[in-house]
């Protein structure tokens, strides 16, 4: 069975007062290339949350993220009243003892201007609640599901267009076959008007011309192409077959055993039919390379 690497899930939910949003999506990548944006307070759960996305993701560029909203009732965040304080005495100080402005004036004019000065607001370090994170973790277990079920049914669309171009190069493959042998009579009938033209301008050696002969056809023959063609294609519908999470990069592999054999037949080939007929196999396994790189 294939999966695809490309995948979305996303869970919402209400956890006391706070509103939880995880979102995790998948794209292709060569290896597992994860990143993670996090909450502040639950940033110290990150490795427990990689370690969960590694065993279930496998492979691609992996993107998570956890918000956690307040939705009110309490916040970590106060107002530093000292500093606040301090901030409006050294105005007092300075401008309404010199009468430069009314402490009324001062307070309407610049109280906004000490809000907004360095150590006005504190936040507090905030705890995990365990019994809040098991809640959270078990959405962000069920939300990795999700991706992966969004994977597998991407895997369906992405299997069947794999199987299509297999079973179009083994279609075309038996097509050689009848080009094949005209295309053997074609080499013998120029080797012998070849030699009929030689043997009446120059003494010819009949021996070595059959060794030469028999040399250039072994040499054409695309037999062993065409099995070991076909045996990699069966291999590569039986590879889809297993039932295993992970085996985007061996079909890799194999089309690239597939693809060998192909341009091998076509440096032999020697023949425009066949030839056409390479260049369709071409068209199907470019289709193949593609769609393998987004396979799990």
């Amino acid at each position: 069975m294939i999966k695809s690497m490309t995948g979305y899930g996303k869970s919402e939910f209400e956890c006391g007062n706070k509103k939880v949003t995880i979102e995790i999506k998948s794209l292709n990548s060569k290896q597992l290339d994860l990143s993670t944006r996090i909450s502040a307070p639950y940033r110290e759960k990150d490795l427990e949350i990689r370690k969960a996305i590694a065993e279930k993701a496998v492979r691609g560029k992996v993107e998570f993220s956890l918000f956690v909203e307040n939705l009110g009732g309490e916040s970590s965040t106060t107002i530093n009243t000292e500093v606040v304080k301090a901030y409006y005495n050294q105005l007092k100080e300075t401008m309404v003892d010199s009468n430069m402005i009314s402490e009324k004036g001062l307070y309407e004019q610049f109280m906004p201007t000490v809000m907004r000065l360095p150590d006005v607001l504190k936040t507090e370090a905030q705890s995990i609640d365990e019994g809040e994170w098991e809640i959270i973790k078990e959405n962000v277990l069920s939300t990795i599901d999700a991706l992966n079920t969004f994977r597998t049914e991407e895997g369906v669309s992405l299997e069947k267009d794999l199987r299509s171009n297999i079973e179009n190069i083994k279609s075309l493959l038996k097509e050689v076959e009848p080009f094949e042998k005209q295309r053997i009579e074609n080499v013998k009938q120029r080797l012998n008007d070849g030699l009929k033209d030689l043997e009446q301008n120059a003494k010819a050696d009949k021996n070595r011309f059959e060794q030469e002969l028999i040399f250039y056809i072994e040499k054409l023959d695309v037999n062993e192409e065409k099995v070991r063609l076909a045996q990699h294609c069966d291999y590569f519908l039986e590879t889809m077959d297993k039932n295993s999470d992970s085996i985007g990069k061996k079909l890799g592999f194999i089309a690239q055993e597939i693809g060998r054999e192909i341009n091998t037949l076509g440096s032999k080939a020697n023949e425009s039919n066949i030839q056409r007929i390479v260049v369709q196999m071409k068209d199907s396994l470019e289709r193949i390379k593609e769609q393998v790189l987004n396979a799990l």
